[in-house]
């Protein structure tokens, strides 16, 4: 039998890092842009739009919807696009572009209230109340997304105190379709407050908001492997009825190796053993080309996942513990997902679920994901509390949520192939009385919608109540609302 030496394993190794770094260049190659095309993140809904216009001030917004009304041209309203259906972008619209109107205009460190500009993003808001002791309630894991993308889609968090992100959010100024500024809070004008959160930019142009803050305090973190079986009443008992866990975090895995059977939770404990001072300043991500290499074998080989899945286990070893700012644990590595494949791209997918049926809603995923094979990279589950606050709601009950993040090709034959899946899991989900998340590619039925979101259609109605030329328009609302 033939025993590969030293020498030849070593030249095998490095022949494999070669080809597959070659590999790895390749896919990030681009196809010639095309100027008259916009995309969000997920680059599966490319359309060509009149023209994109940067937002810089009230009347130069209230000017840009006076000639579209003129023009008779849509409007539809940008952040940072990251969500994935065309949410923010319209066939032949203009495109007002929300990131240069990014002001931070007070921080009233007393009412712990912060007012900014909607363009603005989570870490300008960081930076802005880090020397007061102050932090965000709720904000989506990342902090690069604007303040009026992240209404626009009603975000949740980390912390298992607080609920979507409707619920910070005190008050902020609408413009209309007429150019008219309104007040909106939850005394004023209280049905638009309930129908811009989650409104996807259907209802006009979100300008200044008052956010309310909480105190940052430092935490000491600790990692445990559990049972998934076990996971709602460890997640009752340990982790909910512990007040001095703030925020919470756990994933499953998705190596093949052990597929959606391993699980290890992360908890947040508030504690005094140092001092804050010691810890505030805020970090920025590190190890980026590291992390990218390796995540980007997970989206092409399965011994890919298991290595990766591996590497987390050495990582996130049983009792390791860290101590941690509430800013930098809202300021988590996420540089390194970002993706741009030639012929594929990187999608999510969320699927709320009621506590107690984790287990059996795991169980069935596992078994429909094996027969129906969709490349997914990772799935974190969060806790996220009943609100019914928003017309669409996805929390009618406390729930888990699972957030997928899935590799796949963006050819209309994989598109195709994607979709049948993902309505498999949405139809297991609503069977559970579970919902889904709607800021992602418009896979889902408008059947499956209004099941999981049984106010739809009160919702598009309002929309055409208060924006009676449907000014406001986006490929969410062309394929849901019409």
């Amino acid at each position: 039998m033939y025993v590969l030496s030293r020498r030849n394993v070593l030249m095998f190794l490095v022949f494999f890092i070669v080809v597959y770094c070659l590999f790895f260049v390749f896919s990030f190659q681009h196809k010639e842009k095309d100027d008259s095309l916009m995309s969000d993140v997920g680059r599966l809904v490319p359309i060509k739009v009149n023209e994109v216009v940067k937002g810089q001030e009230v009347e130069q917004m209230k000017a840009l919807l006076q000639e579209a009304k003129e023009k008779n041209l849509k409007v539809s309203i940008a952040g940072k696009q990251h969500s994935q259906g065309g949410h923010t972008y319209y066939k032949d619209a203009i495109v007002l572009d929300m990131t240069t109107y990014n002001k931070v205009i007070k921080v009233d460190p007393d009412e712990k209230l912060i007012t900014v500009q909607s363009g603005a993003t989570w870490e300008d808001v960081q930076e802005a109340i880090n020397p007061y002791g102050l932090s965000i309630k709720t904000m989506q894991a990342p902090n690069i997304f604007t303040i009026g993308g992240s209404m626009s889609v009603n975000v949740h968090g980390r912390d298992i105190r607080f609920g979507p992100l409707i619920e910070s959010i005190r008050s902020f100024r609408l413009m209309n379709a007429d150019g008219d500024i309104i007040d909106v809070s939850r005394t004023e004008n209280e049905d638009l407050f309930r129908l811009v959160h989650g409104g996807y930019g259907l209802f006009g142009v979100i300008l200044d908001v008052d956010i309310e803050l909480t105190n940052n305090v430092l935490y000491k973190t600790t990692t445990e492997w559990i049972d998934y079986h076990d996971y709602p009443e460890y997640f009752k008992e340990k982790v909910l009825d512990n007040p001095d866990i703030d925020m919470h975090n756990s994933r499953i895995s998705v190596a093949p190796k052990s597929f959606l059977t391993e699980m290890y939770v992360t908890n947040y404990y508030i504690t005094d053993e140092k001092k804050l001072d010691d810890y505030k300043e805020l970090v920025d991500e590190k190890y980026i080309r590291r992390n990218k290499f390796a995540f980007g074998l997970s989206r092409n080989f399965d011994w890919g996942k298991n290595f990766v899945w591996f590497v987390q286990k050495q990582a996130f070893k049983e009792g390791k513990e860290e101590i941690i700012s509430r800013n930098n644990v809202m300021r988590p590595e996420v540089e390194f997902l970002n993706y741009e494949g030639k012929n594929d791209t990187d999608i999510l997918q969320e699927y709320f679920i009621p506590v107690n049926d984790f287990p059996e809603y795991v169980d069935r995923l596992r078994e429909l994901l094996t027969e129906n094979k969709l490349n997914v990279l990772n799935i974190t589950v969060r806790y996220v509390p009943k609100n019914e606050e928003a017309y669409l709601s996805y929390a009618k009950e406390d729930m888990f949520a699972l957030v997928f993040y899935i590799n796949q090709g963006i050819s209309q034959k994989e598109i195709e192939k994607n979709r049948i899946v993902i309505r498999k899991i949405i139809d297991m989900t609503l069977e559970m009385d579970g919902s889904y998340y709607l800021p992602y590619y418009h896979y889902p039925t408008k059947e499956q919608m209004e099941a999981a979101y049984p106010l739809t259609d009160e919702f598009f109605q309002k929309k055409r109540e208060y924006d009676t030329n449907e000014r406001f328009m986006n490929q969410f609302y062309e394929e849901y609302g019409k």
